[in-house]
């Protein structure tokens, strides 16, 4: 097989698409109306709630409905693609839009600014008529899934090849990131830090490789360790879970497709039949890999993970099978059913993974208080964004009822109930954080943050719910001077 690299494999249509950019300002108008009206007949992840801004906006002590609590001190950032320079959307994926990071900064009960800025790949500031600082990394990519802090940075992520861009305060691109010169090769969408161990894990894949890696980056901030595990097939693997002894990889059946990518697919990964489903557990230090068997799904993302006795349990959100990631009938993915939040118990005694449905309502982007990251938790919350749920069903036409709701919801997992902070139709939600309350005591007191889209004023809000209160009456709703389409995941990124 020709050697693939993400240049040529996850970017080949989404650079054709680029490569006859006009830079000119006024013929940017003309050109976004074109691909606007195009979008509109067949394209549903460049619409609506997904449909991309075209600028880049600055806006100083924003408007709020309620009062921000004094305690929220720091920056509520979010990733996600933002297209920028497209020419023919038939040669666009939702995935592969250019990062966008949207911010608005919270400072003793004031929101001081939001702030959205293109990540700034060699690509994108040639786009923007820029010019790139110094040479271009491998596999250069402006990172659009996840933005998280680490060690006083702030991190754009990405998977399967990229290095991470550092962001600023302001969001400015600061430039890529390698660990201290001690990261080669792909890195992840989905770091897990262990703050008991001070140690920022991540399991790579890459379309070329044998296997996957897990990699553990330690106190020193280098990578301390690189586990190889093998694996057929080239398989995506977009997260995975970490317990205080293991972790935890999802070999499911969306593998990489030589062919597709010959043929200058967007995202040229496939649902594989002949591909086995597996949960693979392997010791946190490194060691054998078990494999235990499940059927065929596809695993989405994992809201947390710990060990009980003999057994791993995960939360998680799962589609049912088949899942395409790179639908020929949309420019994004397509499911045949909507995502649900699942328990998989991993019994290593008896050799079985269990599979409990703890919610079945359409549900995505499943977060935990990060300070307990690998270890049990009671509490997690999720999104249910309508535009979402119609978007990834358009293959098939006529979505569940229960595809349009727009709601906010928080899990109390020891009760096995759930709180739902319902929306207006049109509403559409973004992943919601939980930011702990200073000195709150409860693994709960604290807020659930997210950007929700005001159909009143065709923008968002930054919505801050009390974790304690969560159907209540929002503690405050910050007024955005734009839109904030929906995408991937964010962080807050609290004040030193």
């Amino acid at each position: 097989m020709a050697e693939h690299t993400r240049r040529t494999v996850l970017r080949g249509a989404a650079g054709m698409a680029v490569a006859g950019a006009l830079t000119g300002a006024a013929a940017r108008p003309a050109r976004a109306a074109a691909v606007a009206a195009a979008a509109e007949r067949s394209f549903p992840f460049l619409t609506g709630a997904f449909a991309p801004v075209t600028e880049e906006l600055t806006s100083f002590d924003l408007p709020v409905t309620g009062r921000i609590p004094g305690d929220l001190n720091g920056r509520y950032l979010r990733n996600g693609p933002n297209v920028l320079g497209l020419e023919d959307p038939r040669a666009h994926h939702w995935m592969l839009g250019a990062g966008m990071v949207h911010g608005v900064r919270l400072r003793d009960g004031r929101a001081e600014w939001y702030r959205n800025r293109w990540v700034r790949s060699s690509q994108v500031t040639a786009e923007l008529g820029e010019t790139y600082p110094g040479p271009v990394p491998p596999d250069d990519f402006a990172c659009n899934t996840h933005v998280v802090p680490y060690r006083g940075r702030i991190l754009a992520l990405q998977e399967s090849g990229p290095l991470p861009y550092e962001l600023d305060g302001e969001l400015n691109t600061v430039g890529s990131y390698d660990f201290r010169g001690s990261l080669e090769g792909a890195f992840t969408a989905h770091t897990k830090y262990d703050a008991h161990a001070d140690e920022l894990h991540a399991i790579a894949y890459y379309p070329t490789w044998d296997h996957v890696r897990h990699l553990v980056v330690g106190p020193s901030g280098r990578l301390a360790r690189t586990t190889r595990i093998p694996v057929a097939d080239a398989p995506m693997m977009h997260d995975f879970a970490l317990t205080g002894k293991y972790v935890v990889v999802f070999d499911i059946p969306v593998t990489f497709d030589a062919a597709a990518a010959g043929a200058g697919a967007p995202v040229p990964y496939v649902w594989n039949r002949e591909h086995p489903a597996r949960v693979g557990v392997m010791p946190r230090s490194g060691g054998a890999v078990r494999w235990f068997g499940i059927d065929p799904v596809f695993y989405s993302h994992t809201l947390n993970a710990y060990d009980e006795g003999g057994s791993v349990v995960i939360d998680l959100t799962t589609y049912p099978a088949p899942f395409d990631v790179a639908s020929s009938t949309t420019d994004g993915p397509h499911a045949v059913g909507t995502a649900r939040l699942e328990r998989w118990t991993v019994d290593l005694r008896r050799g079985l993974v269990r599979r409990r449905t703890l919610d079945d309502r359409p549900q995505e982007f499943p977060r935990v208080n990060e300070e307990l990251v690998s270890r049990r938790h009671r509490y997690g919350y999720s999104a249910a964004a309508a535009e979402m749920s119609v978007a990834y069903l358009a293959g098939d036409g006529n979505p569940p009822d229960r595809a349009f709701s727009d709601a906010l919801f928080k899990h109390d997992l020891a009760r096995g109930t759930a709180e739902v902070h319902r929306l207006p139709r049109g509403a559409a939600a973004g992943e919601a954080v939980f930011v702990p309350r200073a000195h709150g005591r409860r693994e709960d007191d604290g807020y659930a943050i997210a950007y929700v889209h005001n159909p009143d004023r065709g923008a968002a809000d930054l919505l801050i719910l009390a974790a304690q209160d969560f159907t209540g009456e929002p503690l405050a709703r910050v007024h955005l001077p734009g839109r904030v389409p929906l995408g991937f995941h964010g962080s807050w990124i609290p004040d030193a």
